[in-house]
């Protein structure tokens, strides 16, 4: 059982479908026995990665340092400390949203690129941590994984951090209302997937 779990929500809307499926997935960890904590991607300051590459140049297993200063290297000492991962992120424009991808595209510091080498290369194939993808879409979800680029997004992010996926929730039929609910068997799912962490 995970003893951490630490949510990162990519969703603009506050108690939306993803923040509520995340909720439940959290709440079935913490009825085991863990500590759980939930980051709003919107609530922290996250610039753009500039692309310089300075995180990657060092060898060695340890994540490269930005040269940015920001909210991003809290959230992944946070990380860190976590057994496990809750990764969130409605489709936006058959994606994840822009803030999670500015998210993700700052885990470039987990691989070793020095100048020359024609690809990024992983600072570790371990995947201690174990993580949950979820996401929502208009769309049915049985679509999800064949029409967008979600789920690699969230699997990369995994990956990046540590993380191997042993559970992903699709929640199809998410905009059919202003105000959407979690289906009661979409939230009983995600909560048993909580209480397997």
């Amino acid at each position: 059982m995970a003893e951490k779990v630490v949510a990162i929500v990519g969703s603009y809307r506050k108690g939306g479908t993803v923040d509520s499926a995340v909720d439940a997935v959290l709440a079935g960890a913490r009825e085991h026995g863990a500590e759980t904590r939930k980051i709003f991607l919107i609530d922290q300051h996250i610039e753009y990665c500039r692309n310089c590459r300075a995180c990657t140049q060092t060898e060695g297993k340890a994540r490269g340092e930005c040269a940015i200063h920001d909210d991003m290297k809290a959230i992944l000492d946070e990380i860190d400390n976590a057994d496990a991962l809750v990764l969130g992120s409605p489709v936006n424009f058959y994606n994840v949203t822009a803030v999670f991808r500015t998210f993700l595209e700052r885990l470039v510091g987990c691989a070793y690129w020095p100048w020359g080498q024609w690809s990024p290369k992983p600072r570790s194939k371990k995947l201690p941590r174990k993580a949950v993808l979820i996401s929502s879409s208009a769309a049915p979800g049985i679509f999800l994984p064949f029409a967008t680029g979600v789920p690699k997004a969230l699997r990369v992010a995994a990956n990046c951090l540590g993380a191997r996926p042993v559970a992903k929730l699709w929640i199809g039929s998410a905009a059919q209302s202003a105000t959407p609910k979690l289906s009661e068997r979409v939230r009983r799912r995600a909560h048993r997937i909580g209480a397997g962490l």
